[in-house]
């Protein structure tokens, strides 16, 4: 299934500073029965943004118009846990494009390429500068780079750079999961088969 390109991202940010952020409370597994991608977005931190009666709790950061964005900037370790694709799911599905830590569960970091979620890793001290411009100001806007790689607090021009695979940075560039990479080149398959045999 096809997503959202990916190229250059500049936008407000969420700030989730809460650590070892597992994949169930992210997406709580009463709500993996679904086999389609869509919906999964409504109870993203179901248990952290509601009550048991259903009422938002007005102190959880997603309830909170103050903040905004399609980057989530979370603590550290974040996706922890289980290795369900459900929780990228519901990122994506709630509209992050890409969420920034400073360490991620490898199952989860993959997951997130395979998605159309970027998984941008940065430095602990540069967690916390971008933490502390998004207190200072909940309107301080980042800027992500897929081509060249970078990240930046647009309001002073600090910058990191972060790694991610040279396939899976082209095919968040072109908004294709692993099947849509290999529909895309039938023909050179086919012609490779053809040539091999």
């Amino acid at each position: 299934m096809a997503y959202d390109k990916f190229n250059t991202l500049k936008s407000t940010v969420v700030p989730l500073s809460s650590e070892n952020v597992d994949t169930d409370q992210i997406i709580p597994a009463r709500f993996l029965k679904a086999t389609e991608r869509e919906g999964f977005g409504d109870n993203l931190f179901r248990d952290w943004r509601y009550d048991v009666e259903g009422n938002p709790k007005k102190d959880f950061v997603l309830n909170d118009p103050t903040y905004s964005g399609k980057i989530l900037l979370a603590g550290k370790n974040f996706g922890s846990g289980s290795s369900r694709e459900h929780a990228v799911w519901a990122l994506y599905d709630y509209g992050f494009r890409c969420v920034v830590s400073s360490f991620f569960a490898d199952i989860f970091k993959n997951n997130c390429l395979n998605i159309g979620v970027l998984p941008v890793t940065i430095s602990a001290e540069f967690a916390e500068v971008l933490f502390k411009a998004v207190e200072d100001d909940p309107k301080s806007e980042v800027e992500i780079d897929i081509d060249k790689q970078t990240i930046t607090l647009l309001s002073t021009g600090q910058q990191e750079s972060f790694d991610i695979n040279s396939y899976k940075k082209e095919n968040m560039r072109n908004g294709f999961d692993d099947i849509d990479y290999l529909l895309n080149i039938k023909e050179e398959i086919i012609t490779f088969a053809e040539n091999k045999y």
